[in-house]
């Protein structure tokens, strides 16, 4: 079952209000357990073709129904305006060829996921509220945000997956904060990835910028894992295909 709802996010507020997708295990009305709990950047493309930017979505949904996982997914639709995304999803002030100057208010978006919307679906619904059992994912800029959230509000999430994500933004700023925030929660899990062939096949510095992240969250003690995905685009069709890689990694099959 999905639970689709409009709202507005305070201080972030935008004429069409947004859509909050939360994900219920099948068995969730039949049963009293609880479970852990996914958030998800760019919610309107997780779960429906139809609500999807460029009509093909993750395909969460059937991922989730096809191996039963016991887990509470709640997908963010992002600003549905023009050109907010990027300011949403950025956690810095941004000035760079192609895309302007951009107001980083990522931190805002955070914060309200964090003291708004986290405490709002534990007081609803039957999730494990504790950071263990609490994860964060994202792709692109949501994949920024997703390692941004793992490393400032490692306290709430143990467990992060970050798919294409645009670390080449904020390279020094990332590594500052990492080494600010070292030594991280034990566990932290955090997954990357990034297709060979995104950007034309010209992101091999991007590559480069993921892998250095990498041993940076490693050396302030996070378990990671990284790797490039041959021939993946980036795009949802693409993303799609590593769920299976990224929620084995983030949720073992003991848990």
């Amino acid at each position: 079952m999905i639970i689709v709802r409009k709202i507005q996010i305070p201080g972030l507020e935008t004429a069409k209000p947004r859509r909050l997708y939360v994900y219920l295990p099948k068995d969730y009305e039949a049963s009293e357990r609880r479970y852990p709990v996914l958030y998800m950047f760019d919610g309107h493309n997780v779960f429906y073709n139809s609500h999807a930017t460029y009509g093909k979505s993750w395909g969460m949904k059937e991922y989730l129904q096809k191996t039963k996982l016991p887990l509470i997914v709640v997908g963010i639709e992002c600003n549905p305006e023009d050109g907010k995304r990027m300011s949403e999803y950025s956690p810095w002030d941004l000035t760079r060829r192609g895309f302007g100057a951009v107001e980083g208010r990522g931190k805002a978006t955070m914060d309200w996921i964090v003291k708004g919307l986290k405490p709002a679906i534990d007081a609803e619904f039957r999730t494990l509220s504790d950071r263990e059992h609490t994860m964060i994912a994202g792709s692109s800029m949501g994949g920024l945000m997703t390692v941004y959230a793992a490393v400032v509000y490692n306290d709430v999430f143990s467990r992060a997956a970050a798919l294409s994500p645009c670390l080449f933004l904020h390279p020094r700023k990332m590594a500052a904060l990492i080494k600010e925030k070292a030594p991280l929660a034990q566990p932290t899990r955090i997954y990357m990835d990034y297709g060979s062939a995104e950007w034309d096949g010209k992101c091999s510095g991007h590559w480069a910028e993921m892998f250095r992240t990498a041993a940076r969250l490693s050396g302030a003690g996070a378990h990671t894992a990284a790797w490039v995905v041959p021939d993946a685009l980036h795009s949802e069709a693409y993303w799609e295909q590593r769920i299976p890689l990224f929620m084995d990694y983030l949720y073992p099959k003991e848990d």
